[in-house]
């Protein structure tokens, strides 16, 4: 029998919803919902706890991962050549849990859970964030994910083929895999994260007494995103008022973005992207990358797992 070939990795485009909805800001609102989701997998957090330094860097971690995992969307004919970088940086991410269970960053499973997120994640922005989605365009978004999927190289075998096995797959994962462990307790933990890169200007003791609300806000909308088995899983409690609030600060997010500029709305890899095939930038500009103030600490420049391009 004649092997059938895989299909030709092809980036997205403009005329993509995924183009639409994914690298918007209002995605950082759901940033700790996809963390302590990645994070309750057991293979993920286990080497989330084994070799990241995320909590030794939070804000500067999560900004600069912002620019290649946008960029396997945004990238156009270099989305390829990032999505195998940021597959690379994985590489030698693997060990024995506590539970004595092997894992390793690349495998199929765990990988592609990290990818489901980041599709859940979209769609959970567009749901609370952007005015509401319907079920024709989760499913749109659902197909543009695979070939979005393809692009690093991965095996296929753990994604979904339609939209309904996807949802299956999701509840399974939700009831029957994550696990409540460390790396996404430490992950929900704000109690004392410092002032992120755009609020330096606050002075620290005024941090410390806004960091209170703040952190237990960014949890309550978090919570308000669960699928009910993660909240259960978890220990959370979740009403009809909870939802009822949660619902009406995600049209005001929507509202006040609305008299944003539609290009100031992306993140800066994604603007680059829109601005390429709109004529606004050459096709070959150089793609934009984390500035200097995101890199890693001098020491932990030369390490093959994290992304430090050549910025000033």
């Amino acid at each position: 029998m004649a092997r059938t070939e895989a299909p030709t990795p092809v980036p997205l485009g403009p005329d993509s919803l995924t183009w639409r909805y994914f690298g918007d800001w209002r995605g950082m609102l759901q940033g700790l919902w996809a963390g302590s989701m990645q994070n309750m997998h057991p293979g993920l957090g286990a080497g989330v706890e084994q070799h990241s330094r995320f909590f030794e860097e939070r804000w500067e971690r999560l900004f600069r991962s912002l620019y290649p995992i946008g960029g396997v969307v945004f990238d156009g004919d270099r989305a390829r050549m990032t999505a195998e970088e940021v597959r690379d940086y994985h590489r030698d991410i693997k060990g024995v849990d506590a539970q004595g269970r092997r894992y390793h960053a690349l495998d199929p499973d765990t990988f592609y859970w990290a990818h489901a997120t980041f599709f859940m994640g979209t769609i959970l922005t567009a749901d609370n964030f952007m005015g509401g989605i319907t079920e024709d365009q989760k499913r749109q978004l659902f197909t543009e994910h695979i070939q979005w999927y393809r692009l690093y190289g991965m095996s296929m075998r753990p994604v979904p083929q339609t939209w309904e096995d996807f949802q299956r797959y999701w509840d399974h994962m939700c009831r029957n895999v994550l696990e409540d462990n460390k790396a996404t307790r430490d992950v929900l933990d704000l109690s004392d994260i410092g002032r992120p890169p755009f609020l330096l200007w606050v002075p620290e003791p005024l941090w410390r007494l806004a960091r209170v609300p703040v952190s237990k806000g960014f949890v309550w909308l978090t919570v308000g995103m669960y699928d009910p088995p993660v909240r259960d899983l978890l220990g959370y409690r979740w009403g009809p008022v909870g939802a009822f609030v949660h619902r009406r600060i995600g049209r005001l997010v929507n509202t006040v973005f609305r008299l944003v500029p539609e290009r100031r709305r992306k993140h800066p890899r994604a603007r680059g992207g829109v601005d390429r095939v709109s004529g606004r930038s050459p096709v070959d500009t150089p793609l934009i990358h984390t500035p200097a103030r995101n890199l890693p600490p001098l020491a932990h420049r030369d390490d093959p797992s994290h992304y430090v391009p050549p910025v000033s």
